[in-house]
């Protein structure tokens, strides 16, 4: 028996050798990202610190703030912390994460919102006949799911606009439902 338990604490302790010796290895052994294609990079326009601003339709101007990063997964999502005090005359707040994914050569985002709002959405860069620099869809989960879209135009380092759209069959134009100015916060 206490051979037995001998033998047990040796394949043990040459185990942890092992996991220890492979640690040691992986980590000095140069590894790369599984997200480090260049396809990973199409949305990296949006990271950083954003003011938003928009016309509410009433005459008055609306303020937003929007964060965007790749802190919480690295190269693989695109992280969005999106906030305002005066969205229709209440607070707003939601987040997304984006990620391309390869299987399908497409960008897919979630978004959700603080008013039970969801969408899944699908798209990429635009093309050279698009009037947008990026998009994504909506994927329609349900029939009943409205037909959305959001488009990113006008993209420079420190600008771009933002078009919320929508239309109420696939026959009809798309039209703009909420269109928001951003500028970039964190090079002031």
């Amino acid at each position: 028996m206490k051979n037995r338990f001998l033998k047990v604490l040796a394949v043990l302790a040459a185990g942890s050798s092992l996991s220890a010796g492979a640690s040691a290895q992986s980590n000095t052994a140069p590894q790369s990202s599984p997200c480090s294609g260049e396809e990973f990079r199409q949305l990296d326009f949006w990271v950083g610190d954003w003011h938003a601003e928009w016309d509410n339709g009433d005459g008055t101007t609306g303020f937003g703030e929007n964060l965007i990063t790749r802190d919480e997964y690295g190269d693989c999502v695109i992280y969005e912390r999106f906030s305002t005090e005066n969205f229709a005359g209440a607070p707003f707040r939601g987040m997304s994460v984006s990620t391309y994914h390869a299987p399908v050569g497409a960008w897919r985002q979630s978004w959700v919102d603080d008013s039970g709002g969801y969408f899944a959405l699908v798209g990429g860069p635009g093309g050279e006949n698009d009037d947008y620099d990026f998009m994504v869809e909506n994927t329609r989960i349900v029939d009943s799911a409205p037909y959305r879209r959001m488009i990113w135009q006008d993209v420079t380092p420190d600008s771009f606009t933002w078009r919320w759209q929508g239309r109420a069959s696939e026959d009809e134009a798309w039209a703009d439902l909420w269109v928001i100015l951003y500028t970039r916060a964190d090079r002031e």
